[in-house]
């Protein structure tokens, strides 16, 4: 937009959006949602995460709203005319009835899921699209709790909504061609960028990106780096973050359950296990960020030291150099590139771009083999 232009306030043509569960992710898709233009009714069984919800998307729009080429005098009014398409629901019956989409984003908890599921298909329109934003469970299991399993699919969001660009649309075994083609539409309109893949454990981005921590982890029990060398040196190959500082950002209780997720469902191959050193956090709750310390000690929010049980004193000469560092941890997430391939999970070109957009990878697996060689 230009300098002088006015807020769109006016309804657009946007399928009107439901969202289940209010949450950091659910209030995300809200937010990206009301900033394409759309209507977006909210559910959670909790009404204080839906005011915290609100104040959040409220805070979120208005960041936008500054951010655009707008002549100032109609940044609060294009914030807050969003903000009113949104609503709230009290049941899963209130946001069936109104919404064309409807995204599940609550607890990653099958049964929890099927529930919310069952009740949603009974109560919607027979032409609504029913989606999860699971990271990590079957599609086909959410699906088979529903008597119209063809509309079920999931839309894998990526945290932080509003700045993350990539959605992995993942249809289940009899979702319709329709179905799946309508929710890219969607997506597009949101601003996202979808990629598709088959319901496998992990999707893209979870799996293939996964050595990206456990190879790391697998070097600092060797003792063969510390956790500042392997950082830095992942961030002197492009990344915004080392490993450890991801993990401590993500929750390491949080990654751990990717792992574990991952792992099970592949059938717990051991290149994919678990460290044993994010276990031993996990249990101790020392879970990064949130918790004040994990691989590092946080004091208000930043980052003071390496935590105490990882600091180390390397001669020098007996660590590994930086390109050793970020070798080993590429050979391990391309080779897990090729097994997603093999197992038809997605194309070369898909994985590359949502390991671009999905984990901030500087370049594609499939793009790093080919230009090496």
């Amino acid at each position: 937009m230009t300098g002088s232009a006015t807020p769109d306030l006016e309804p657009r043509a946007l399928p009107i959006i439901g969202v289940v569960g209010a949450g950091a992710m659910g209030a995300g898709i809200a937010q990206v949602a009301l900033e394409a233009g759309s209507e977006v009714v909210l559910h959670d069984v909790d009404p204080a995460a839906i005011e915290r919800a609100r104040a959040g998307i409220q805070r979120g729009l208005e960041r936008r709203a500054a951010q655009l080429d707008l002549d100032p005098d109609t940044i609060d009014a294009w914030a807050a005319g969003r903000l009113e398409r949104l609503r709230d629901a009290r049941t899963l019956d209130a946001v069936a009835a109104e919404a064309e989409l409807i995204v599940e984003a609550v607890l990653e908890d099958l049964g929890l899921k099927q529930e919310i599921f069952r009740a949603l298909d009974a109560a919607a329109r027979s032409d609504t699209i029913l989606a999860t934003n699971t990271s990590a469970l079957s599609i086909e299991a959410i699906a088979a709790a529903t008597a119209q399993p063809a509309r079920v699919l999931g839309l894998h969001f990526f945290n932080p909504v509003p700045r993350m660009p990539l959605v992995e649309v993942v249809p289940g075994e009899v979702t319709s061609r329709e179905v799946v083609a309508r929710a890219e539409d969607i997506v597009k309109t949101l601003g996202k960028t979808p990629v598709r893949c088959t319901d496998s454990p992990g999707f893209i981005v979870n799996r293939v990106n996964r050595p990206f921590t456990i190879e790391a982890l697998r070097l600092l029990e060797s003792g063969a780096a510390s956790v500042e060398g392997i950082d830095a040196a992942m961030r002197e190959a492009g990344f915004p973050l080392g490993p450890f500082e991801l993990m401590d950002l993500t929750g390491i209780d949080v990654t751990l359950a990717a792992a574990r997720g991952v792992w099970e469902g592949l059938g717990r191959p051991d290149h994919l296990r678990p460290s044993e050193i994010q276990e031993r956090l996990a249990a101790a709750e020392h879970l990064g960020r949130k918790s004040g310390v994990g691989f590092y000690v946080y004091t208000d929010g930043r980052r003071d030291s390496v935590a105490p049980e990882f600091r180390v004193s390397e001669p020098p000469g007996t660590a590994l150099p930086a390109a050793e560092i970020t070798s080993r941890i590429f050979r391990a997430i391309d080779a897990e590139a090729e097994r997603t391939l093999a197992d038809g999970v997605a194309t070369e070109s898909d994985i590359d771009l949502a390991l671009r957009l999905g984990a901030a990878h500087p370049m594609g697996p499939f793009e790093r083999m080919s230009t090496s060689g």
